[in-house]
């Protein structure tokens, strides 16, 4: 044991002296002197001090022993490895010159707080983050680009939304990665199942004690769906702002590592060559994002993250319209988890050509004039790219490690139509939710979908205000074949906006799951899948129609996965003649609210800030952001 009285009271302090200049002395801030002492006192060799300087941003979480095991834990394997990625980048950078320094903001875990009162931060974390990191970034006067490392639901577009601000930056993201899928088990997303599964009498205790321990089988990476985590890597590189094929690589492997020191040298090309985020980050891009969005059949989550980014960087925010129009230029093009029929990891779809290999069958859709941070068009990424030996090369392994013919993983347009896939969202609108709502229709489950590729269900409503009640009335049986499972009051208002994967999962898994339709005005993870219709508004909390169901009420969902339109509405009360649609709005609307809607009283004050703020900026639909003018001015008027 160490002795605690052994110590000193000085040190002689580093050897050598700083590059200093007369120039420097008497014309430099005084923060740019007394950080060159800084870069010497942590140990830099001073004569070096005084190099171009890049900042790397992570979300990396934990402490790892130098031989991987945990000394602490990480919150989640998104975050636990990416130091590793972090160290990789910064020295490439050092071998080329520049002292690069790193700072992190680590971040929660979806998986994690799902069903507890965690997931009331789960949102709102991400402006947060977003806020800080931009602030990291700002506290480093002389940085002359940021690499910015993350992984996983809020921190990676948390990540993205600081290097967007950082228009006059040049800025790239390090995705990273995914991890891997056990031999034998189940994935991250069908194990968070077992609960319900085992309440109803479908999985031993046995059996969820050992497929719970290998479903997150490697220690690095987002879970192997392609949930938001992925969705997000992918939405990264189809704006420009990562580089080809670097989403959903393995984490902790060669290729991922590579992919940090690739993108540190384009870093400092970037800036080589004056190129900065806003010439990167256009309107071109956030559209040319949204369609291969759609092609990847993605976490409907991006709804909310891709407008903060074109906010963040200045851009118009998507509308509901651009919306549609990106999800009727495309059917779905990938087979992954949880969309299916086969359902691939997201390591394969990295295998099979990942992000340029989809937008190789999109190419008369998208820009392809935008520039990227290769530094070339997208264009030209994608002609080099097709005659690539690294995609020649990963597609063989598919082929040699699993057996995968690549084009079952993401599929040619013909394709993939001939094999039923439609178009990845939604929008219903209707008497409940006169402002929209989204619905993933591609992951509706076809064998309840009419011949002529609607879907349609009517039947009564079971109404929940918390998700706590929804998942008891499940696991007791109380919810049946039929039932439209109403949650309402989990909105920005009532709870952050939770996410509801306990119930969208436990549906899928349950026997007559697809049998059951699910309405929300909170959000879902990407995972989810069914008929499960969220972000409806306004929320129940702000007045809307949708808190205004009482139980038994006869809800009508109808869903076009070819045509891509819907409705859902209200249209008579339990045992009564059905009513006209202008008659059942007149009847919601001389009712008072639901007796049980209120804020969780577990919501915290730093939410509650939240959804107060992003309400006055657009709301859902916005994105969820804090539009600083909007706000200030709605101050200002008010104080008058």
């Amino acid at each position: 044991m160490s002795d605690i009285y052994s110590l000193r009271t000085h040190v002689p302090g580093p050897a050598g002296s700083l590059p200093l200049t007369e120039e420097m002395l008497r014309g430099s801030p005084s923060g740019d002197l007394f950080g060159l002492s800084q870069n010497a006192g942590m140990g830099w060799d001073p004569a070096l001090a005084n190099g171009p300087q890049y900042l790397i941003l992570s979300t990396a979480g934990g402490l790892r022993a130098p031989d991987g095991s945990p000394v602490a834990l990480g919150y989640h394997t998104g975050h636990w490895e990416i130091s590793l990625q972090v160290e990789a980048a910064a020295r490439t950078l050092r071998s080329l010159g520049a002292v690069p320094f790193a700072g992190a903001v680590s971040d929660p875990c979806d998986g994690r707080t799902q069903g507890t009162h965690g997931m009331f931060d789960s949102l709102p974390y991400r402006n947060d983050a977003a806020m800080v990191l931009r602030r990291l970034i700002r506290s480093l006067p002389r940085r002359l680009g940021v690499l910015g490392v993350a992984t996983c639901d809020k921190g990676l577009p948390a990540m993205m939304m600081a290097v967007a601000g950082a228009t006059d930056l040049p800025g790239i993201i390090v995705p990273g990665g995914v991890t891997l899928p056990p031999t034998a088990g189940e994935d991250a997303g069908k194990i968070q199942t077992i609960g319900a599964r085992f309440s109803h009498g479908l999985i031993s205790l046995r059996e969820a004690a050992e497929l719970g321990c290998r479903a997150c089988a490697s220690p690095g990476g987002g879970c192997q769906f392609l949930g938001t985590a992925a969705t997000s890597q992918v939405v990264a590189e189809a704006l420009g702002i990562a580089l080809p094929h670097s989403a959903l690589a393995p984490s902790g492997q060669a290729v991922w590592l590579d992919i940090a020191e690739q993108s540190a040298r384009a870093l400092a090309n970037l800036h080589a060559k004056g190129m900065r985020t806003r010439d990167i980050l256009t309107s071109a891009a956030v559209r040319n994002a949204m369609l291969v969005h759609a092609a990847f059949g993605g976490s409907t989550n991006l709804l909310l993250h891709i407008p903060a980014i074109a906010h963040a960087a200045g851009l118009p925010r998507p509308r509901v319209q651009d919306w549609i129009a990106a999800s009727q230029a495309t059917c779905r093009l990938v087979d992954a988890l949880p969309n299916g029929p086969v359902g691939h990891p997201t390591v394969r779809v990295f295998l099979a050509g990942g992000v340029p290999e989809v937008m190789l069958h999109l190419r008369d859709r998208l820009d392809l004039s935008v520039l990227t941070v290769t530094g070339r068009t997208l264009g030209e990424n994608l002609v080099e790219w097709e005659k690539s030996e690294r995609r020649q090369r990963f597609r063989q392994l598919l082929r040699d490690l699993d057996g995968i013919d690549p084009e079952t993983v993401i599929l040619p347009p013909e394709k993939a139509r001939a094999a039923g896939f439609t178009g990845t969202l939604v929008f219903p609108t209707g008497n409940i939710a006169p402002e929209g709502s989204v619905i993933k229709a591609t992951s509706i489950d076809p064998t309840v979908v009419d011949a002529d590729g609607v879907y349609r269900h009517t039947g009564p409503a079971r109404i929940f205000t918390s998700e706590a009640a929804a998942i008891a009335a499940m696991r007791e049986k109380r919810i049946a074949t039929g039932d439209v499972v109403v949650l309402a009051g989990v909105g920005p208002s009532g709870t952050g906006m939770e996410e509801t994967y306990q119930l969208t999962s436990a549906l899928k898994q349950l026997p007559f799951g697809k049998h059951v339709a699910l309405l929300t005005d909170a959000r879902f993870s990407g995972v989810s899948t069914g008929a499960c219709i969220g972000h409806i508004g306004p929320e129940a909390l702000q007045g809307g129609p949708f808190g205004k169901l009482r139980d038994g009420d006869q809800i009508r969902i109808e869903i076009d996965r070819i045509g891509l339109t819907g409705r859902i509405d209200f249209i008579g009360e339990a045992g009564q003649p059905e009513l006209s649609l202008e008659k059942a709005a007149q009847l919601l609307g001389s009712r008072l609210p639901h007796p049980g809607l209120a804020p969780h009283p577990a919501l915290p004050a730093d939410t509650r800030l939240w959804a107060a703020l992003q309400a006055a900026s657009g709301g859902t639909w916005g994105g969820c952001v804090y539009d600083v003018d909007e706000i200030v001015s709605r101050l200002t008027h008010s104080a008058l």
